[in-house]
């Protein structure tokens, strides 16, 4: 744990982001820290909720009648529409029924899939704002435990009706919703600005982890303990992690119980000098007129259009052109994740170092990463179309993509917590409605691309997903910053 001496050479925080020290000493970090153990946590919980947020996509095949025939689902679902699930269909059907079937067409299965989105977009602003001015401790844990309640409670509503599940799919996407939104506000508080790539990433890599174990695991459970299982196994998990974290977390670190005193100074001392919370009032003139942050929202916009298309139409891309079966599409899937995860986090370990190291300025970082974050995916997704016919130089291709394309998460998608670290939760919840719109439209284009011409349909989407993800990627180049923009500083406090 992290003595007294900790803090000695923590010094103040310039305006660029670097913290300076009075010491030739740098402050000591460690991973057995009370910071580093939050975002472990926080790691679970957003493990949880995606996992949860997958495990219908996985067990829905063995749910419906064999008899009802699944053509692909419309675009919009939160499941990728998979062309040929009949060699998963028919493993069930030589294996005795473990669980419940319903006898749910191809329209019934596409409604409740996609209504976990239903009602998505409504929460993140004033969830954003309401954790910037309260915390985040109770906000995340009252609906990581509500969510996960309601996936214990999912095949009982299945047994009730499509109605049921729709609305209980809708109530758990709104408190997933509140969970990846207000946990940012935690960060303004825990995270020394040497530290902040590391832990953010840390946290964030368990949405990748969870769905990768689900991909991974997720049909074997369907096929020998019944689709039920999936269910009871990942709501339970999210239970577990919600009592962890109303026993561990604090909203930040002077209230917290159990912290040394040592690392108490070291993080209180290094984000000495930016600010207070928010208060109610929010310099909305001033944030309509902040360049950086419209460059921040811009790339969230363009990035999740090809980052939803990868999540919905990976397995669909592996079963319809690499020829793989339903199974074998999950794991390659699931592999492809795993990657990015590990990619996420030494990301972020990578980008810290180069910044308590001085190497290269905040916002060169920020620039620099998100360029590789976006430029190596853009040449493989345009290369993707002339390898179709290996599957060898096909599968190394994407795992370079997932890998590199974690860098936008040590750039623009953590930017926010540089220009205006008062209103990060808000800001946060904002960029979030710009990615949720993103998704929609990116994933219709990309059905009806996909539908009307099976073999140039794949070249026509990558090559319009690398148009717009370049094109905010030269936005963000041009009106990206690593300081504090006007709209977060004291003298726009109580603009309207």
């Amino acid at each position: 744990m992290p003595s007294r001496t900790e803090a000695k050479g923590v010094g103040a925080i310039s305006s660029d982001g670097n913290l300076s020290t009075t010491h030739a000493q740098t402050p000591r970090k460690g991973f057995c820290s009370v910071r580093h153990g939050l975002a472990l946590l926080m790691h679970l919980c957003n493990f949880s909720i995606d996992s949860q947020k997958m495990s219908l996509s996985i067990a829905m095949p063995a749910m419906v009648n064999s008899t009802a025939q699944l053509r692909p689902l419309n675009a919009s679902t939160e499941r990728p529409p998979v062309d040929s699930q009949d060699g998963w269909n028919g493993t069930l059907q030589h294996s005795e029924a473990m669980g419940p079937v319903y006898n749910w067409g191809p329209e019934i299965q596409g409604i409740i899939l996609s209504s976990y989105n239903y009602a998505s977009f409504l929460p993140p602003i004033p969830t954003g704002y309401i954790a910037g001015i309260f915390g985040a401790k109770y906000l995340v844990g009252v609906n990581l435990l509500l969510s996960s309640v309601l996936a214990l409670l999912i095949p009982l509503a299945a047994d009730a009706g499509v109605l049921s599940i729709i609305v209980l799919r809708i109530v758990q996407g709104l408190a997933q919703v509140m969970v990846s939104t207000s946990q940012f506000s935690l960060w303004v508080k825990w995270s020394p600005p040497l530290e902040k790539s590391q832990l953010i990433n840390i946290a964030v890599s368990g949405h990748l982890m969870g769905s990768f174990i689900t991909l991974l695991i997720g049909g074997f459970l369907c096929q020998t303990k019944g689709w039920p299982s999936i269910f009871y196994i990942f709501g339970g998990i999210g239970c577990a992690c919600s009592f962890l974290w109303f026993l561990l977390v604090y909203d930040d670190p002077k209230h917290h119980r159990f912290i040394s005193a040592g690392e108490k100074e070291y993080i209180v001392c290094s984000l000495a000098q930016q600010g207070c919370s928010p208060g109610w009032s929010l310099p909305i003139k001033a944030m309509i007129k902040s360049l950086p942050l419209w460059g921040i929202l811009v790339f969230h916009f363009t990035q999740f259009w090809i980052f939803n298309i990868l999540i919905m139409y990976l397995p669909t891309y592996f079963n319809s052109v690499l020829q793989a079966n339903f199974r074998d599409s999950g794991i390659l899937s699931a592999l492809l994740l795993g990657t990015a995860c590990i990619g996420t986090i030494l990301g972020g370990l990578l980008v810290d170092f180069l910044h308590s190291r001085k190497i290269f300025r905040l916002v060169t970082i920020r620039k620099l990463s998100t360029a590789i974050g976006v430029l190596v995916p853009s040449v493989v997704f345009v290369s993707l179309h002339w390898v179709r016919f290996s599957f060898s130089a096909s599968m190394g291709l994407l795992a370079l993509s997932s890998v590199t394309s974690t860098f936008c998460q040590t750039g623009a998608l953590v930017n926010i917590l540089d220009i205006a670290p008062r209103y990060t939760s808000f800001l946060q919840g904002l960029s979030e409605v710009f990615a949720y719109l993103s998704g929609a439209i990116s994933s219709t284009v990309a059905g009806f691309l996909i539908g009307q011409d099976s073999e140039f349909g794949w070249r026509n989407v990558f090559l319009i997903a690398v148009s717009i993800n370049m094109s905010g990627l030269v936005f963000y180049l041009i009106f990206g910053q690593a300081k504090v923009q006007d709209c977060a500083t004291e003298q726009n406090f109580t603009q309207l």
